[in-house]
């Protein structure tokens, strides 16, 4: 007979899980900007003007970018042959990337529990059970993050993820023939290409599965098959060497990536009930693969703390993802029916806790006035955008910009002379982030300027703060906040 709690659980998670897929359905019709969907928007500009040789996303040079995955290169595609814009085409991305992830979710839970609760409890603990301050970050898949992140090509490749996994648990512990397996080493290439630290992920999720299923030997060849096929896929992607990303990780990203192992408290700490229900699965199979990778996503995510490697903490979902799954499992699948009416009503909580944490994402939907107070502080204003300065600058063009201009002026086609993210790929980024930085200090020369101008064929200026005051710049226009687009006489 089943609990009172599981009886609940059955019926209530799905409903609850139902209405925050809508919240975040209706969150993709206003496309809320912040973070990186600039670089995102500027890839698929690219790739809409010139399929096969876009160039870098952001700067007017000729180099590879690790932006033009097989993912952005498919919606370049549909951009060119529909010439819907590039905000248009954003919106159906985020709904597939949202599809495939909460698909891939049902479907690698349901190879772990057949309890019909088990799959919408796993899909609100991956989505609230967070900490008690939101954390927006893309790759992990946090309610208020996921608001702002679905059109990204993280929350693709981490859909395609829980898919690879749940297709490989099948695999490893069935006789699935070489095509199946052909088929999981293109995925996995895919999945590396289009969402690196995604890959990671994924990569140790897939050697938990392994270990967990216990594979015979006679899997052991296939398996060998489908790994070098996805080294070759990886190898000859035409768009970016995969393999030198190795020696990516330097002063460029490190800084950036510091702030994944601060306050984890409050952004984590509810993940903890999740670590707790880790324990008994550990105590009834060592290499259950919630456990595994688990213990992987901390052996990375630890050696990056350790070694200055903070890059590395974009592995912590692999730490989180099995906590927030096992507790779910825990409350419909533990053995005596206190046990998991204990874990069903220590969940409910937490999931509350959390849900009310992440209350600021229904500010994408309702306007900030008509939202309650304590909610309307959870709220985080979207960026305004650079649709006022369209109208004088044209595709191609090179815009000086700083700060966050750089990282939103590329989306409507125009190029900035530093770009706004490090590019590992760009040899003289570092000469141009300082011509930037010394083209809007004060005191600069107007000679030291015009210099700057002809060198990298600037055209237009954003300036943030309206302050510069330079004979050879002409006022065009005046944006929010205070900006002003200045054409280079």
């Amino acid at each position: 007979m089943a609990s009172p709690a599981a009886a609940v659980g059955r019926t209530a998670a799905p409903v609850v899980a139902g209405l925050v897929l809508v919240l975040l359905a209706l969150v993709v019709v206003r496309l809320p900007w912040a973070g990186d969907l600039g670089i995102h928007a500027a890839t698929v500009q690219r790739l809409r003007h010139s399929l096969l040789h876009p160039g870098n996303p952001l700067v007017d040079a000729d180099t590879p970018s690790p932006y033009y995955s097989p993912w952005m290169v498919l919606l370049g595609g549909v951009s060119r042959v529909t010439d819907l814009g590039v905000f248009t085409v954003l919106r159906p991305a985020a709904v597939a990337g949202a599809a495939l992830l909460v698909t891939g979710v049902l479907r690698y839970v349901r190879r772990l529990s057949a309890h019909r609760a088990a799959p919408g409890l796993a899909l609100l603990s991956l989505l609230l059970l967070w900490g008690t301050t939101p954390f927006l970050w893309s790759g992990f898949p946090g309610l208020h993050s996921l608001a702002l992140t679905m059109a990204y090509p993280s929350t693709f490749t981490l859909g395609l993820a829980f898919h690879f996994w749940a297709s490989l648990h099948g695999a490893a512990r069935g006789t699935a023939g070489w095509g199946v397996w052909i088929g999981l080493g293109t995925l996995w290439a895919v999945i590396l290409l289009c969402h690196q630290f995604s890959g990671v992920v994924a990569s140790a999720g897939a050697v938990a599965t392994v270990v967990a299923a216990r594979a015979g030997r006679g899997v052991w060849p296939r398996m060998g098959v489908a790994l070098a096929v996805g080294v070759v896929a990886l190898w000859a992607w035409p768009y970016y060497d995969f393999f030198a990303l190795f020696g990516a990780a330097g002063d460029g990203l490190e800084p950036v990536h510091r702030v994944l192992y601060e306050e984890p408290a409050a952004r984590y700490g509810l993940v903890l009930v999740g670590v707790a229900a880790l324990v008994p699965r550990w105590r009834r199979d060592c290499r259950d693969p919630l456990v595994v990778l688990f213990g992987l996503g901390v052996l990375i995510v630890g050696a990056g703390w350790a070694s200055g490697h903070y890059a590395w903490g974009r592995a912590l979902p692999a730490v989180v993802i099995p906590a927030q799954l096992a507790v779910a499992l825990e409350a419909v699948g533990a053995g005596r029916r206190w046990v998991r009416t204990g874990w069903a009503v220590l969940l409910a909580g937490a999931l509350l806790v959390g849900g009310w944490a992440q209350a600021g994402a229904v500010g994408y939907v309702v306007p900030r006035d008509a939202l309650p107070g304590v909610v309307a502080e959870r709220y985080r204003e979207p960026w305004s955008g650079y649709h006022w300065i369209t109208r004088w600058v044209g595709y191609g063009d090179v815009v000086m910009a700083e700060g966050r201009a750089a990282r939103q002026i590329p989306a409507y086609g125009a190029y900035t002379v530093a770009p706004g993210y490090p590019d590992f790929f760009l040899p003289d980024e570092g000469r141009r982030v300082a011509v930037t930085r010394t083209y809007f200090a004060p005191g600069t020369p107007e000679g030291v300027r015009r210099g700057v101008e002809r060198e990298y064929g600037v055209r237009w200026v954003v300036d943030r703060g309206g302050l510069l005051s330079d004979a050879g710049l002409r006022v065009v226009a005046r944006g929010p906040e205070g900006q002003v687009l200045y054409a280079v006489r």
